[in-house]
């Protein structure tokens, strides 16, 4: 297949399953598994870091209201070294405390990642694993709080359960959103805590392998047109995802997710057995 229509495939899988809780990581590695395709490019984790980059600009522009305010406001809470009872400091910061977690686990734990996380029998697992969590937590979760009620301790908690989804198959979105609803989140505000507090650590994860790329440490070569068309389809694929699930969950369960998961476990491995 040619190189830009495999990456714009994958860049639209990128931002449709970055945000839905069904594991962008996982599908980048089972979607090349099922249509056989070999360009090391293509499968390598620098490319499927990269298309996140199309996302964390989805993130940006779709909450731009929010960060035109929570960034301020950071800044202004190390100024007067005060919240002053302003949501808008507390949340920022809270944002900050929440990616601590996932950006330690990538940085001990990235060679690892890069290696024996990313293989399809593992992935279908992964993916069975995280449908009974988001399943559990969509049940016996709250549904009361809102992004504002999110305590210091709660969003590292949160973080911590992020940082589980640097196994693909787990799915950043679905473990983060299933943490916040067991801490008492509804479902339309767990997924929004969920997108916010990805931005900054995927902003991280961006640069450290723009920074492989340019260097050549991630042992793979540019190739600048599939790149930019498959940044161009996840940034697309992303804005229409997040919107759909926040309208979604306004008034629906998280269970076609989870069916979902299970039947695409179930085809990845009578595919991984033939």
């Amino acid at each position: 297949m040619d190189p830009i229509v495999a990456a714009v495939i994958m860049g639209i899988v990128q931002g449709l399953t970055e945000f839905l809780p069904i594991s962008s990581s996982g599908h980048l590695i089972i979607v090349p598994f099922l249509f056989g395709w070999s360009d090391p490019f293509i499968r390598s984790l620098a490319f499927s870091v990269m298309l996140h980059v199309g996302t964390l600009a989805a993130l940006l522009v779709y909450f731009r209201a929010d960060w035109l305010r929570l960034v301020p406001a950071g800044f202004a809470a190390v100024r007067d070294r005060s919240f002053r009872a302003d949501p808008d400091r507390h949340l920022a910061w809270v944002l900050v405390a929440s990616t601590i977690p996932a950006a330690l686990a990538g940085l001990l734990l990235n060679d690892l990642i890069e290696t024996a996380f990313r293989e399809v029998g593992l992935v279908a697992a992964t993916l069975v694993v995280g449908a009974a969590i988001l399943w559990l937590a969509d049940r016996w979760g709250g549904r009361t709080k809102g992004v504002g009620d999110v305590t210091f301790p709660v969003a590292i908690g949160i973080g911590a359960a992020q940082a589980l989804a640097l196994v693909p198959g787990i799915s950043r979105s679905g473990i983060s959103i299933s943490a916040a609803r067991f801490a008492g989140l509804d479902r339309e505000a767990a997924a929004r805590f969920s997108f916010l507090m990805a931005t900054p650590i995927t902003l991280g994860a961006a640069i450290f392998e723009v920074r492989k790329l340019a260097t050549g440490e991630s042992g793979v070569s540019v190739e600048a047109g599939p790149l930019v068309a498959g940044m161009l389809a996840s940034f697309a694929a992303g804005m229409l995802a997040i919107g759909f699930l926040l309208r979604y969950l306004r008034t629906r369960s998280l269970n076609i997710f989870v069916i979902y998961r299970l039947v695409l476990a179930a085809v990845v491995v009578v595919v991984w057995l033939r």
